[in-house]
Formats: C-alpha cells, sequence, structure tokens
C-alpha cells in the first residue's frame, strides 16, 4: 500500500531525481489543502511503484517553497526526472490529477 512521502529539505532533490513526481505545497491551516489531503493519499495508493507522490508542508519547509517560488495553497508541481514540468494551483479532482501524472509516465 503506497503513502504519499513527506518532503524535507534532506530528501527532496533524490526523491524528484528519479521518475515522475507530484508534490503537494500545503500547510495544516489551509482549508482546501485539507480538503485536497484525501485524494493526494489515494494518489499514493493508485500510483505506488509508478510515481512518487509528496507533500511539502510549506510552514515546515519554507527553504523549498521559497525555491519553487510557491504564493499561493495548495500548490501541485509535476516533476519528470527533476525537471520541473508542470504546475496546478488550487484543489483539484482525483481525476485531473491523475491525468497529468498518466501523461507524464
Amino acid at each position: 500500500m503506497g503513502k504519499y512521502i513527506e518532503l524535507t529539505n534532506s530528501n527532496f532533490e533524490a526523491t524528484i531525481k528519479e521518475g515522475v513526481s507530484l508534490v503537494d505545497f500545503w500547510a495544516p491551516w489551509c482549508g482546501p489543502c485539507r480538503m485536497i489531503a484525501p485524494v493526494i493519499e489515494e494518489l499514493a495508493n493508485d500510483f505506488d511503484g509508478k510515481a512518487n507522490i509528496c507533500k511539502v508542508n510549506t510552514d515546515e519547509e519554507q527553504d523549498i517553497a521559497v525555491k519553487f517560488g510557491i504564493r499561493s495553497i495548495p500548490t501541485i508541481l509535476f516533476f519528470k526526472d527533476g525537471e520541473l514540468v508542470d504546475q496546478m494551483i488550487g484543489a483539484a479532482s482525483k481525476d485531473t490529477f491523475a491525468q497529468k501524472l498518466n501523461s507524464l509516465l
């Protein structure tokens, strides 16, 4: 059973450098972030072994948020082999995220 990966400064680069990664920038106080949290967990199960489903708590990992210019949350970044290839701002449906991931696989 897949589980999303909590990203920090220490594991961010190593985690996203190979394959496809979805990175959810969120914070505990953010309503829309809490709304899509179950979707992110479902995607972690659905894409287990195919893509990295990750979360960055912007309150705890401000350096990463600043590096990618995150100004509003939730912001979802998509990486392929370490390269930023797409981004979405705000909540979206599971299907929307899944289609984006499948297009990168």
